[in-house]
């Protein structure tokens, strides 16, 4: 039974903490869209993706106006587009990506997730295909997002892939240099994906989800950070527990969100992914909790014990209040959608090697980092590389989302706008790993790996 004291709290997290619903994400299977002629399986995607989620918008907004809880984003995922176009007789994948942006337009949603491609192990002709058209499909559309999978814990990290994706991402930059290669912030390269992320741009629906669902994504570090202000100086398992509880209080909204858009969509409810996922706003900041833990500044000594600590007790806070948390669940670090963490960086005390050993611990990886426009695609593979083997080793999501901003260097600043907000340009080493990247091949899945 909740209580006046638990009503009026609820309204204070909102109104004055940042707390909201980052995203409903309605999750589509388009198997059934597979047709030799690509005409007109681009046709059966935008069929299905409008007749689905026509809804999907209005009630967001309802659900947003009646329950009195932020909703920011309403978004779509679909499968992996590699897997769906593979079964069209055509060597040109744009068009796909086209009807992704023509169909997410026409349903008003923020972002559609999905143009993407699975290659921890080996590379299909379809594959391939898709990944050489995401530059061009990326500079064409507005509202696609990208990801490719390069490594997992079962299977190693596909290094001929890791090598492609650094070219790639160099090539979407160059795409977009007009708006500092803004291709870049909707492409993401991953190890060990799931298949319920609601979060872009790496969202997408895996084959072993249903034919439609609904995921939502819970977001709110700035209530972590005001509960914590009332434990200073407390020890660290008053800190854990503190974080604990504020997160079974977000999952537990985010759950009836998400319950009440499934019924009102008549479409199976999928997981509550509580990611403390920041934005630009002032007060809304991961880096600002891990200071409030102590530190004085995110990125000294301390950070990644500090980041260890408020991932866990998210997770664990999470998993009291539903059965249904999945996604990645933890604490996000996007250098660019933080204020924190974009104070930190121009000061100097946050630096890319630090963020690599901070992914160790937290939910994600080396999220929308702008590095110099000149930095080569070898180093951005062997960044890749370093990032995948950490999600490998460790049995955990990874990823890389970097910004190599054409023409600007280091203390430029580029601007994305929205929740993608602005990131300084950080140095990356000058040393070359190009021979590393040469060699090409698989490294092997880890001895842990063998679990059947």
């Amino acid at each position: 039974m909740l209580n006046q004291q638990d009503i009026l709290s609820t309204i204070e997290m909102i109104d004055q903490q940042h707390l909201d619903i980052r995203t409903i994400t309605m999750g589509i299977s388009l198997l059934s869209c597979c047709d030799p002629d690509p005409k007109r399986a681009c046709d059966k995607i935008y069929e299905k993706i409008t007749r689905y989620a026509e809804k999907l918008v209005r009630t967001g907004e309802e659900i947003e106006q009646e329950f009195g809880i932020p909703i920011v984003n309403k978004r779509i995922s679909v499968t992996p587009m590699a897997l769906v176009a593979g079964a069209s007789d055509t060597e040109d994948y744009v068009p796909f990506a086209l009807a992704l942006d023509r169909a997410a337009r026409t349903c008003g949603v923020n972002f559609i997730g999905g143009y993407s491609a699975l290659v921890q192990k080996g590379m299909t002709i379809a594959d391939e295909r898709l990944i050489r058209s995401i530059p061009e499909a990326l500079s064409r559309t507005e509202l696609v997002c990208s990801s490719v999978n390069v490594g997992s814990t079962k299977a190693g990290i596909n290094m001929d892939a890791v090598a492609l994706m650094g070219r790639i991402i160099k090539d979407t930059a160059a795409a977009t240099a007009d708006r500092d290669g803004f291709g870049c912030a909707k492409l993401v390269v991953f190890c060990n994906a799931v298949e319920d992320n609601p979060f872009m741009a790496g969202a997408f629906h895996g084959v072993g989800e249903a034919e439609k669902v609904i995921n939502v994504g819970v977001s709110g570090p700035g209530v972590v950070h005001h509960a914590l202000q009332a434990v200073k100086g407390a020890p660290f398992d008053v800190v854990a527990e503190t974080v604990k509880k504020t997160a079974f209080r977000v999952t537990r909204m985010g759950q009836l969100v998400a319950q009440e858009a499934s019924r009102r969509l008549d479409t199976p409810f999928g997981i509550v992914d509580l990611s403390l996922a920041p934005t630009p706003a002032i007060g809304d900041s991961v880096a600002r909790i891990l200071e409030e833990m102590g530190l004085e500044t995110c990125g000294t000594h301390g950070t990644t014990a500090a980041l260890a600590l408020l991932n866990d007790a998210v997770k664990k806070g999470g998993v009291m209040a539903s059965s249904s948390v999945g996604g990645l669940s933890g604490a996000f670090i996007p250098v660019s959608e933080d204020e924190g963490m974009i104070a930190a960086a121009r000061q100097g005390t946050l630096c890319l090697d630090k963020l690599e050993a901070m992914t160790c611990v937290c939910s994600v990886g080396l999220d929308m980092i702008a590095v110099p426009g000149d930095t080569p695609a070898e180093t951005i593979s062997a960044i890749i590389a370093d990032e995948a083997a950490i999600g490998m080793v460790n049995c955990k999501t990874t990823a890389v989302r970097l910004l190599p901003a054409p023409g600007k260097t280091v203390g430029d600043t580029i601007e994305m706008g929205g929740l993608l907000g602005s990131a300084p340009v950080m140095p990356v080493h000058p040393e070359s790993s190009a021979a590393f990247i040469a060699r090409g091949g698989r490294i092997p899945a880890p001895m842990h790996s063998l679990k059947n």
